[in-house]
């Protein structure tokens, strides 16, 4: 189909074309009345030439798409041209705008034929005209090279038009493409910017919420534990009035956790690592950790590491830490156990710590706030655990000892720095 640009084109930079050489070959006619066949003929061709463009081309350009209708009108012009050369071959400069209307007016493969018969009527012009093919037989060969020709460049000429023209309608295609595409661009655009404003606020709550559980983890690890072993150590002091050298101990044991607790709960305001973190490694620390709780509860606990030690990331450091004063705690509060095993793990992209007891045990399909009134420890355990995508496992039964078991990646610090 002819694109809408050639038909403006054709209509606002070429409309004066056809009427120009067609007054110019009149002209020339009466300058060479010899070859003309019938000058009132002549005449009343040209007029109705000019009127059957100006009817169809100018007067209703909406006719343009009408296939059938531009069909008809390109063929009457066509004999309109062929008659002209008749009365005149002068009216071969005339003929060649036929080319112009076999885009305008024709489709697909016709605009080629419609070229091919412009040629042919220009050849014939450029012969003399039909009468002198009718009465000068010799000059049939001429005429039939100057047909090829004219035909070999028409086809040509107007193939490469076609090319152009419908490379410039996709072209104008794509741009409408893209205009709304970048449209709908725009419009996704402005969705996102909401989206993300509303991905902002839920992550700034989140960040709140997030932080509160923190926030209420360390509260639980740092002062509930201290506490516990605080009133542990001066009840332990109370029942020991009639030996001075128990009461003193207990007392001073008393004195050191408060102490402990304090640092560890400025330092937990400050978000930074747990206290035995901060100038020692994770198996060093824990070491300290297990002594200190074994020395404060006179239960047997011992630390086993196994695999290549290395650096891990702050917060799975702390996690795991937290998790065995946690477990220790627990033991303390509720096994009645007489040995602890501590077991840390390390392998190629995991670190467990495992923490067994030989205590009384509990039933894990039992909430433990039904049994002891507390319960936030396991919970905390678990959510410190997950928050680092790390998983926790309890197995337990009455009478049959407890093992936490905590897995989490081992992102080594050097390698999250590098």
């Amino acid at each position: 189909m002819i694109g809408y640009e050639w038909r403006m084109a054709f209509d606002h930079r070429l409309r004066l074309v056809p009427y120009v050489t067609l007054a110019a070959s009149l002209a020339l006619t009466f300058l060479v009345p010899e070859q003309t066949v019938s000058e009132p003929a002549v005449l009343a061709v040209a007029a109705f030439t000019a009127g059957w463009i100006y009817w169809i081309v100018h007067r209703h350009p909406q006719w343009q798409p009408r296939t059938a209708l531009m069909a008809a009108f390109f063929g009457g012009l066509w004999l309109l041209i062929a008659g002209l050369i008749f009365l005149n071959p002068i009216f071969g400069f005339f003929a060649w705008t036929g080319y112009l209307f076999t885009l305008y007016a024709l489709r697909g493969r016709w605009r080629l034929i419609g070229a091919a018969g412009v040629g042919l009527l220009t050849a014939a012009s450029q012969v003399g005209g039909f009468p002198i093919l009718f009465s000068t037989p010799r000059i049939l060969p001429i005429f039939a090279m100057m047909v090829l020709l004219n035909v070999g460049i028409a086809t040509a000429m107007t193939y490469l038009a076609i090319i152009t023209n419908d490379q410039a309608d996709r072209r104008q295609q794509m741009l409408g493409e893209l205009a709304e595409a970048n449209a709908k661009l725009e419009a996704a655009l402005a969705e996102n910017a909401g989206l993300h404003a509303q991905l902002l606020t839920q992550a700034r709550e989140a960040g709140v919420l997030d932080e509160r559980q923190r926030m209420a983890g360390e509260i639980h690890d740092v002062l509930a534990q201290g506490l516990t072993g605080i009133v542990t150590q001066l009840e332990a002091a109370d029942a020991a009035d009639d030996r001075p050298a128990d009461r003193s101990r207990h007392l001073a044991q008393a004195k050191r956790l408060a102490r402990d607790s304090l640092t560890e709960a400025r330092r937990s305001v400050q978000a930074l690592s747990p206290q035995p973190l901060a100038e020692a490694a994770l198996p060093e620390a824990l070491a300290e950790v297990v002594g200190g709780w074994s020395t404060m509860s006179g239960v047997r606990a011992e630390l086993i590491t196994t695999g290549q030690a290395q650096p891990l990331l702050p917060e799975i450091e702390t996690t795991l830490l937290r998790t065995a004063q946690e477990a220790l705690a627990n033991v303390a509060k509720h096994a009645a156990a007489s040995r602890v095993a501590l077991t840390l793990s390390y392998m190629e992209d995991l670190v467990s710590l495992d923490v067994r007891d030989d205590g009384t045990g509990f039933d894990p399909s039992v909430p433990r706030t039904d049994q002891h009134g507390g319960g936030f420890g396991l919970a905390a355990m678990r959510e410190r655990v997950h928050r680092i995508a790390g998983t926790l496992d309890v197995e337990s039964e009455p009478g049959g000892g407890t093992a936490i078991s905590a897995c989490v990646p081992a992102i080594s610090l050097r390698g999250a720095v590098a």
